[in-house]
């Protein structure tokens, strides 16, 4: 239950709403714990009746024990009743109603108390459940948010399914506990409260012995409730495992139809799901149980009711009448559902216990990159400064970049050059602060990253990642994320700048064109200039490029390099490529070797050197790649 502590929250923002929801039930229990007290007294003017007409048409008189019984019934008929209920007989009484209209009276009663009951039950649900569901839509958002807000670390470390499940099927698991647990534990704690006072205020002594099978519930629920929540916590990791083997399949569903593993995916999914299938038929197995030990148990109480109440009455002792034996039953009745819902709202809360500790492991991790106390929001000119910068990644270890210095001016154009793996990406992700240097500072401006407000600086660079991602929207939808007014010109003219507005314009429904779920429409060249046009719509002071020519042919890669010269005009650009073009006149080319700058300059200063630089240039001209020179 600690870890449910989380949602508290919650029921405070709709506490209003909630003491409603509760006062709803204890008024729907109220009016219909009357019916068996009104029964009680039909039955009992009913006996009265039957035997004064007995008596009447015999000549023996009544015994001894049925005077003592109908004195008592008599004398008790209001004694213990609730007060409603002794006005109802006063009044009755009073009006020398007839046997048969005495009756009749009392029926429609007891179908008044019925429609009252199940007016405020319905009541009940409306506040309560639908409480449950702004929850539901408060907690789904705050986690969504909180999942925008965990840096990129994280998401290396957790899997898209298992984030999915989390805030879907957790979250629901969680509804279930603050909508219909919280209202069927209110509805049996009212029911059994009520039941309880009446039955003990009749008859104490039968009452206990009614009752005796309780305590053997409670041990019971006891007992089973910690073997549920160790299967709901297992089954609920399962099912994270399932849904991100289906997320990684759809994704992946090219790659696994070229290598024909459809067998082979189909069988990892499936022992996934077998064991899955188990560890949930284990706790329904459980639970199967669990329910008809309920009902077994309230059976015995009805028996002991009826038993023992009969003995009562044969006897004509403890002033138990027919009547008092009716009430007994139909109280037991009564609690038949709320006794046997103790299981079943047990099983809820245990297995929202175990969704909120998931989704507390979560919320309760905080992002390592946020802003400090006091974030410095302000226009970038471009000036960008690294000073002895060192970054280990922390999860692996790996030293990606090692005593890195570079000082960038407004306007200048850098082009990082290395081999795969020598840490060019990981100098992009520092400079949009997605890590924070392990030793060292990065500035601009002349300001510590650090210090600048992180959504405003991000905000003011264009960025050009080496995975292309598009989202399931429009082509301008695409190309103007991130922009809060979007319109058609704007995104024609940074596509003209990718080289991609001919293609768009071939698109069935031009820049309204949808494109599917990661770009599957597109090829990857197009995906390519879309994402460099997203770039370059927010017109940024800072512009990085990572990769992103690797798709298009030598002819695009000149005509997008032609357009780039001329957009990126006293505009600060870093372009990092394991290939060597010299169609872009850069201020200095930097070489990274193995996380270190082992070089830096310009093209013709570089080729002097006869370093890093001389020989991947020659590589990529033995490879057969085509090397353009400015014109």
């Amino acid at each position: 239950m600690r870890y449910l502590r989380a949602v508290n929250k919650y029921f405070w923002k709709y506490k209003w709403r909630l003491l409603l929801g509760l006062l709803f039930v204890f008024l729907s229990n109220y009016f219909r714990i009357l019916a068996p007290q009104v029964t009680g007294y039909v039955v009992n003017t009913v006996e009265r009746e039957l035997t004064t007409l007995s008596h009447e048409n015999s000549s023996h008189p009544a015994s001894p024990t049925t005077q003592n019984r109908n004195a008592g019934t008599r004398k008790s008929d209001t004694a213990n009743y609730d007060i409603l209920v002794k006005k109802f007989i006063r009044t009755l009484n009073s009006t020398k109603q007839n046997f048969g209209h005495k009756v009749a009276i009392s029926g429609i009663t007891l179908l008044l108390l019925a429609i009252i009951g199940g007016v405020f039950m319905f009541f009940m649900r409306q506040t309560i459940i639908v409480m449950s569901r702004h929850i539901e839509f408060d907690q789904k958002n705050e986690i969504y948010r909180h999942y925008q807000q965990l840096d990129t670390s994280f998401y290396k470390m957790h899997s898209t399914g298992d984030l999915m499940n989390r805030m879907a099927e957790d979250v629901s698991r969680v509804r279930m506990y603050t909508g219909p647990a919280i209202m069927y534990l209110a509805n049996l704690l009212a029911t059994i409260g009520f039941s309880l006072y009446f039955m003990i205020r009749k008859d104490a002594l039968l009452t206990m012995y009614v009752l005796a099978p309780l305590p053997i519930l409670a041990v019971t629920i006891y007992m089973v409730n910690n073997l549920i929540h160790k299967k709901s916590e297992r089954i609920q990791a399962l099912l994270s495992n399932l849904t991100t083997n289906a997320q990684e399949s759809y994704s992946g569903i090219r790659v696994i139809k070229s290598f024909v593993q459809e067998s082979a995916m189909l069988s990892f999914f499936s022992a996934n799901s077998e064991d899955y299938r188990k560890n949930a038929i284990g706790l329904a197995k459980v639970e199967a149980i669990y329910f008809p030990s309920m009902g077994l148990i309230i059976g015995l109480s009805t028996l002991l009711t009826i038993m023992i109440g009969g003995f009562y009455v044969i006897r004509g002792t403890h002033h138990t009448d027919l009547g008092t034996i009716t009430e007994f039953v139909i109280y037991i009745t009564m609690l038949t559902f709320p006794v046997s819902a103790i299981g079943w709202v047990a099983s809820m809360i245990q297995r929202a216990s175990a969704s909120q500790k998931r989704l507390n492991e979560f919320l309760e991790t905080r992002p390592v990159i946020q802003n400090l106390y006091a974030p410095v929001k302000q226009p970038l000119t471009g000036n960008v400064s690294f000073d002895h910068v060192d970054f280990i990644y922390p999860h692996t270890g790996i030293h990606a970049v090692k005593d890195f210095s570079l000082e960038v001016k407004k306007g200048e154009k850098i082009a990082i050059i290395g081999r795969t793996g020598s840490g060019k990406t990981t100098l992009a992700q520092l400079l949009l602060r997605y890590y924070d240097p392990t030793h060292g500072t990065i500035r601009m401006d002349g300001r510590d990253l650090q210090t600048l407000d992180l959504p405003d600086f991000r905000n003011q660079i264009g960025y050009v990642p080496q995975d292309v991602f598009l989202f399931s929207d429009t082509v301008t939808g695409n190309i103007l994320f991130g922009m809060d007014r979007k319109s058609t010109a704007a995104a024609k003219k940074a596509a003209e700048f990718a080289s991609i507005d001919k293609e768009i314009g071939q698109f069935s429904s031009g820049y309204d064109t949808l494109i599917g779920e990661r770009g599957v429409t597109l090829s990857g060249g197009q995906k390519q200039r879309i994402s460099i046009a997203r770039a370059l719509a927010g017109n940024h002071e800072i512009v990085i490029f990572d990769d992103c020519l690797s798709a298009v042919d030598a002819r695009t890669e000149k005509e997008i390099i032609t357009n780039l010269y001329n957009y990126l005009q006293n505009k600060t650009a870093f372009i990092i490529t394991h290939r060597i073009f010299t169609l872009f006149e850069f201020d200095r080319i930097v070489v990274l070797d193995q996380g270190k700058m082992v070089e830096t300059g310009t093209h013709e200063e570089l080729l002097s050197g006869n370093g890093h630089y001389t020989r991947l240039y020659e590589q990529q001209q033995k490879s057969g790649e085509e090397v353009q020179t400015h014109d």
